[in-house]
């Protein structure tokens, strides 16, 4: 592949996991669809469908039907799996992840009386 078709490495990766996307769509709105995860983290339904899947048997994640629709709930107190992350608990990572951030110029905004 020559120099124009390989895109920039900066782009080639990522910060966060396709599984931390989903764990924190879920924990935001635990009555979600697949389908909006999907959209929202740029993934298939079936990608998507995996992750939950994965979750749930590692601990992360269960769900409980509400008619024709899930519900999950997030396990609180799981500790992330990867030795070199040993300590923060899921609960402290989502806390970020979902955290509502404010623009710099909502900031900077002056408010009206």
């Amino acid at each position: 592949m020559d120099q124009e078709t390989t895109p920039p490495r900066a782009t080639r990766w990522t910060f966060l996991t396709s599984h931390a996307r989903v764990l924190a769509q879920i924990a935001r709105d635990p009555g979600i669809r697949v389908r909006d995860i999907a959209s929202r983290c740029l993934l298939t339904e079936r990608a998507v469908q995996r992750i939950i899947a994965d979750l749930e048997t590692a601990g992360y994640l269960s769900h409980a039907r509400d008619g024709r629709a899930n519900r999950y709930c997030v396990q609180h107190g799981t500790k992330l799996r990867h030795p070199a992350d040993a300590g923060p608990t899921v609960d402290e990572l989502l806390a970020v992840l979902t955290a509502q951030t404010q623009r710099p110029d909502d900031v900077l905004a002056p408010h009206d009386p």
